[in-house]
């Protein structure tokens, strides 16, 4: 597992750290140029704020193999006479999903029916801000900034902008030979993101499953996320493994997903998402005490998240860490909205007979680790793996 991890899974934090730079120097031009665009909104168009929230792994101290893919949010901005009025979407989409009303802030609906227009719904009869038509007008405005991106940047890097129906857009960055020493071609993908305050956000619904009103949306805490693991970080010993345990275990999931047949590959890595691996972590690591994490007992605590992770599959029942969580440390300070959502299981989109068929190859791939490692790791398994 060591070997596994040093030479397949550990990113080098110097070229981690040079695409990390890259990466933001070109969103930060990219941003400037799309809000110079929209300086003058008026009172019926969305705007950028002018800032950018770096999220995920990259950022989080637990990427795998090589620092190619990054995750970004773009705040965007209201019409300064309104305000978002976020809801559980009960009945209208998977669990956990919200729609977003609008109100103005001096009380008057009028207000609201010029931009409701151009970025609202109906939806049981009431108006709420569409996901879909604030991701297309997102994906058009970026598209419209980058020639004056592209010709500012042109001695350091081409970039383009691709973009694929319901999905947030993806900046591709290819670095010139002479201008950084890591030279990987690294795609961004940049999440517009509506603000709710206490650095909470709100986000597209990823069009998984069945199709879903193109009015729903989905909480984004990975502020909250970030600062639990820093407060890990200060409480776990100095060689704590937690972060070492997470990067196995991704890797282990995509090495056995090579092994596997459609339909059961794709089921297999939805249901053992990063983000599950990641929530199963945290509830495993509040449960006991932090030093059974010195890396001495690398090999026990991640047999302790495989079975964590068993149980969990076996009951179909995995709530999310941090919407309707009342357990969570008083240092992690969580904002009220996220304290009083409603609990959400990460697992009730999936069938039974599927969750089962997981936990026992979870199993299974656990106990052949080894054989594994050194099947699926060879050249002719491995495959490339796709941009965002």
């Amino acid at each position: 597992l060591e070997q596994f991890h040093a030479r397949q899974l550990r990113v080098s934090p110097h070229v981690l750290g040079h695409s990390k730079a890259h990466v933001g120097r070109v969103v930060a031009e990219l941003v400037r140029a799309a809000k110079a665009q929209g300086l003058h909104p008026g009172p019926l168009a969305l705007s950028l704020r002018g800032d950018f929230v770096r999220i995920g792994s990259a950022y989080e101290q637990h990427k795998v193999r090589s620092p190619d893919c990054f995750d970004i949010l773009v705040p965007l901005r209201l019409p300064p006479h309104l305000e978002p009025r976020p809801r559980c979407a009960d009945g209208l989409g998977p669990r956990g999903a919200f729609v977003c009303g609008l109100r103005a802030r001096d009380g008057s609906s009028r207000r609201c029916r010029p931009f409701a227009e151009g970025f609202c719904v109906e939806l049981q009869g009431r108006s709420h801000l569409s996901a879909g038509l604030v991701l297309r007008w997102f994906q058009g405005h970026l598209q419209r900034c980058l020639g004056a991106v592209r010709y500012r940047l042109q001695e350091r890097c081409r970039v383009s902008l691709s973009a694929c129906p319901g999905h947030p857009p993806t900046l591709h960055i290819l670095p010139c030979s002479d201008y950084v020493c890591c030279h990987i071609s690294m795609a961004v993908r940049l999440i517009p993101a509506i603000p709710l305050g206490d650095a909470l956000y709100l986000t597209a619904l990823p069009p998984h499953g069945p199709p879903a009103p193109e009015a729903l949306w989905s909480l984004n805490a990975s502020r909250q996320e970030q600062r639990l693991l820093s407060w890990l970080k200060e409480q776990a010993p100095a060689s704590s493994c937690h972060l070492k345990c997470l990067q196995i275990l991704k890797g282990l999931r995509d090495l056995r997903g090579q092994g596997l047949e459609e339909p059961f590959c794709s089921q297999w890595g939805r249901v053992l998402s990063s983000y599950v691996l990641k929530t199963a972590l945290f509830s495993l690591l509040l449960q006991g005490p932090l030093e059974a994490w010195d890396e001495r007992f690398l090999v026990e605590r991640l047999e302790d998240l495989v079975l964590y992770l068993r149980d969990c599959l076996r009951k179909q029942v995995l709530m999310d860490f941090f919407q309707g969580n009342t357990s969570i440390p008083e240092a992690v300070a969580l904002p009220r909205f996220l304290k009083e959502a409603a609990p959400v299981n990460l697992l009730a989109a999936f069938e039974g007979p599927t969750l089962d068929l997981v936990a026992f190859q979870l199993i299974s791939t656990w106990i052949q680790a080894p054989h594994i490692i050194r099947m699926y790791s060879s050249p002719r398994y491995l495959r490339p793996v796709p941009t965002p």
